[in-house]
């Protein structure tokens, strides 16, 4: 199982450089079902793979002028304290068993999968549906930020991102574009900039009371970095769009195995 956890690896990195997201999404179940990693470690190590590959993927963006760093720190900042601030407190705060009713035993980790499944459903649907208002060519439109709905968008995916390990980018890249009117191109660049960012201090929140598994961690996110790369060759190629609803179909059947799986654990 664990060369299919490393050929999974690769396909985070694909996933991220030929639409700029959904990779993410992949990570905890890779690191879960195929590497044998419990859920509250994979959320954590996730952060780190998610983050190291999204900020190698940004790079060649922001050269092709593709990242908008001051929608990047107005965005970023509120979610780089909320997923630290998640995984600093709230992660160690939640005690392991949360209830118990007629037998059924609700744990932090059953938890954290649940949620995490039911943000895959929430990202399929986004991808399949598209969408998102973005024009990817034409004028540029004059920038106008609204900073209350910022700041509490950034905050929610800050949360989220901590909660589960996810990058967010399927949240990050729709509010990008309605909320300060970016173009898609630089929507993507910017969201991969903004995952990068916030996954990182979000992993920091870890390091004082977690074990690191750095083998694991550096193997993962080296074939995910390569990944990225042949992802962003791909993207010139291949129409992204068809590419994003068929992802999403995958993560749409993968986030309700996973929701059957752990609820047949209950039993």
């Amino acid at each position: 199982m664990e060369i299919i956890g490393y050929f999974a690896s690769l396909v985070i990195g694909i996933s991220l450089g030929l639409i700029g997201g959904g990779g993410s999404i992949l990570t905890v179940p890779v690191l879960v079902y195929l590497m044998g990693v419990d859920p509250v470690s994979a959320t954590a190590y996730s952060l780190f793979i998610v983050g190291l590959t999204s900020l190698v993927g940004a790079w060649p963006k922001y050269r092709q002028g593709q990242v908008n760093l001051k929608t990047a720190i107005i965005f970023g900042t509120p979610s780089i304290v909320a997923v630290y601030a998640t995984r600093k407190f709230i992660i160690p705060a939640i005690p392991d068993q949360l209830f118990s009713m007629e037998g059924w035993v609700m744990t932090k980790p059953l938890m954290m999968m649940l949620l995490f499944a039911v943000l895959m459903v929430a990202a399929s649907i986004s991808m399949i549906r598209g969408g998102n208002g973005a024009e990817t060519s034409g004028a540029p439109v004059e920038q106008r930020f609204n900073y209350p709905l910022i700041l509490l968008e950034g905050t929610v995916v800050g949360m989220l991102t901590g909660l589960v390990g996810a990058g967010g980018g399927f949240l990050i890249i729709p509010a990008l574009v309605i909320l300060s009117k970016l173009p898609m191109k630089q929507a993507v660049g910017t969201s991969l900039l903004i995952i990068a960012a916030k996954s990182l201090f979000g992993f920091t929140g870890d390091l004082s009371h977690m074990q690191m598994d750095w083998n694991l961690l550096l193997s993962v996110s080296a074939l995910a970095i390569a990944g990225i790369f042949v992802g962003d060759a791909l993207s010139k190629k291949v129409d992204g769009d068809k590419l994003r609803k068929g992802f999403g179909w995958f993560v749409l059947v993968m986030g309700i195995y996973i929701i059957i799986q752990q609820l047949q654990s209950l039993n």
